[in-house]
């Protein structure tokens, strides 16, 4: 089994693959200040919620856009299951050829999601993830990453509309029934969810328009994509695991030069 690990700024994601087939995904939450134990302990207690076999665990890959928490993750890993994880880093094969102005600043969570949408729907996409950031990349039908969009996540979003005006409540995001609210909590949900909905298909539409390429597919994941993907025509697929995905992707790629 292959064991693939998305860090992200709020949740850890593990996704288990017995060779090509997904045999579960968990969560966990980021926390740059848990030991090396901490991490192998909860990730072994989380894989025996599905009786999984640590044995049966040959390698392991990490994305991760939170270096202050790799050294105690890796180690954990390492200690508890015994395995040196692959990292994903500048210079490993991706099949993508990144063409940004400063490829090394692209975040690895970006360039998993890119690869998962390439090989699995083709080109050209567009590939937004919608997690601490919500995040739209354009991929082409060649397989190069040719541009990328970062806007503040709903939750960021959320929390500072509650967090700098003093009478507004910290709310749950959903939509409301309808965008004409009629009280301070399902005001905000409107405002945020229905605001949210308008930027992606903007955003969609303005790449769509400078690509020249209206036929390109988009592609959502990320935590709050089950909020905004039923309400909007603007995304063709919705797929909660593209990250874990292409992170597998990467690893088939370079495992036989793994050291």
């Amino acid at each position: 089994m292959l064991m693939t690990v998305d860090v992200g700024n709020t949740n850890i994601e593990i996704g288990l693959f017995d060779k090509d087939e997904f045999v579960g995904t968990w969560r966990m939450i980021t926390n740059t200040r848990k030991t090396s134990d901490e991490y192998g302990v909860f990730i072994i207690t989380l894989l025996n919620t599905k009786q999984i076999d640590v044995k049966k665990i040959k390698d392991v890959i990490i994305s991760s856009v939170v270096p202050n928490i790799m050294y105690s993750l890796v180690n954990g890993i390492k200690k508890y299951l015994n395995i040196k994880p692959m990292i994903i880093e500048p210079g490993i094969k991706t099949g993508i050829s990144i063409q940004t102005e400063n490829p090394k600043e692209v975040g690895a969570d970006r360039i998993c999601d890119v690869v998962g949408a390439y090989f699995i729907y083709g080109g050209p996409a567009i590939v937004i993830d919608f997690g601490t950031a919500t995040t739209f990349d354009y991929v082409n039908e060649k397989g190069v990453f040719c541009a990328a969009v970062t806007s503040p996540g709903i939750q960021i979003s959320a929390d500072a509309l509650w967090s700098r005006a003093a009478q507004l409540p910290n709310i749950e995001i959903e939509k409301p029934k309808s965008i004409l609210a009629r009280n301070t909590i399902t005001s905000m949900q409107a405002g945020l969810v229905y605001g949210y909905i308008g930027q992606v298909e903007y955003i969609v539409k303005k790449i769509k328009e400078e690509t020249g390429r209206h036929d390109a597919k988009v592609i959502a994941t990320g935590g709050y994509a089950k909020i905004i993907y039923p309400e909007t025509d603007a995304i063709d697929i919705f797929d909660p695991t593209l990250s874990l995905k292409g992170i597998k992707m990467i690893y088939d790629r370079n495992k036989q030069v793994k050291v």
